[in-house]
């Protein structure tokens, strides 16, 4: 059963597993069109999160071209009185072709939230997340980063969000966002969703430790590594076994993870995975969940018994010299950041 944390230095607690909901919507309709579960699919597993302990739930407009957000606003509205979930979405990346359509100028943050709020069928949002930095948003405009710090806060005096939130950016960026909004006296974020697993650990450089020191929860996404820290990949690219791995989105996976380290890391994520009896996945997350600066894990299922081995992974400590042999192969890669893939 997982138990209830605190986010960061706000007020809110969640369960400290993060649902994400990127693979539920309408079969077809996305980018992730060809991995998505529908409504009825989706119910059981959400039943399941609940009975485990897990009521916090990752979504974004962007996901299924806003079909994910219905999907799970319907399943919450069904499932659970208001106040027993705790629901993040994300905004700002486009969705459409129109001019404003994305972005986080004041007017589509404005404009995105109310749509946010009319697909999941909700009065409020918990936790809303900036999916990018205001200026690193494809073709869509650099508002002055008073603007965008200013339309959020407004969005929270209105009452149509809680708590903010941003999503992968550069330590420095987020530092200054920060620093803007309390030398104007406007909402700051309480947490970061950042890129961060075995395979990819250049968080660990600057964005993990100011967070640490400054009280804001740590969410990573993508602890699995998109799959190839369960062992869906035998080796090597060519070898994915899941239909996640063999579709079109395996060329979002191949443009994240590259390096000579990535596979060979895996391999041991295997071994170490054998010797504690456990699954690659769980011992993957419980490497994960032993870093004390880590709040919730953004971790995404597509069955029921995937959501079973990674809430068991709470309950599991490694041996320091297994912690050490799982991270001494890693080796330093381009911040993604900076080469406009992550």
């Amino acid at each position: 059963m997982l138990k209830p944390i605190q986010l960061g230095n706000s007020g809110v607690r969640a369960s400290e597993l993060c649902l994400g909901t990127m693979n539920f919507g309408i079969p077809g309709r996305g980018h992730q069109g060809d991995w998505t579960l529908d409504i009825e699919q989706a119910r059981p597993i959400f039943k399941a999160a609940l009975d485990k302990g897990l009521f916090y739930f990752d979504c974004a407009d962007v996901y299924g071209l806003g079909a994910s957000e219905e999907v799970v606003g319907a399943l919450l509205r069904e499932l659970l009185p208001r106040d027993e979930f705790v629901l993040a979405t994300k905004i700002s990346m486009p969705m459409g072709s129109g001019a404003n359509a994305g972005g986080l100028s004041r007017k589509h943050v404005m404009e995105g939230v109310d749509a946010c709020l009319q697909r999941l069928g909700l009065d409020y949002i918990d936790h809303l997340v900036i999916h990018r930095h205001p200026h690193g948003i494809p073709i869509s405009a650099r508002p002055p980063i008073e603007e965008t710090m200013e339309a959020l806060h407004d969005i929270v005096k209105a009452g149509k969000a809680l708590y903010l939130g941003a999503s992968s950016m550069f330590a420095w960026q987020f530092t200054e966002l920060q620093m803007t909004a309390e030398m104007n006296g406007w909402t700051k974020f309480i947490s970061m969703q950042n890129h961060y697993n075995l395979v990819y650990r250049e968080e660990e450089r600057e964005m993990n430790p100011y967070c640490a020191s400054t009280g804001v929860a740590l969410m990573p996404w993508s602890p699995l590594a998109r799959g190839i820290l369960t062992g869906a990949y035998q080796g090597g690219f060519e070898g994915g076994s899941t239909s996640r791995s063999q579709g079109g989105d395996r060329r979002r996976t191949e443009s994240l993870y590259h390096g000579d380290h990535v596979f060979p890391i895996a391999e041991r994520v295997v071994e170490i995975a054998g010797k504690y009896g456990k699954t690659p996945a769980q011992i993957a997350l419980a490497w994960m969940l032993n870093k004390d600066e880590i709040t919730a894990p953004i971790v995404g299922v597509s069955k029921i018994e995937q959501l079973d081995q990674l809430v068991g992974a709470t309950e599991i400590t490694l041996d320091a010299a297994d912690v050490d042999y799982l991270e001494e192969l890693y080796q330093p890669v381009d911040n993604l950041l900076s080469i406009g893939t992550s």
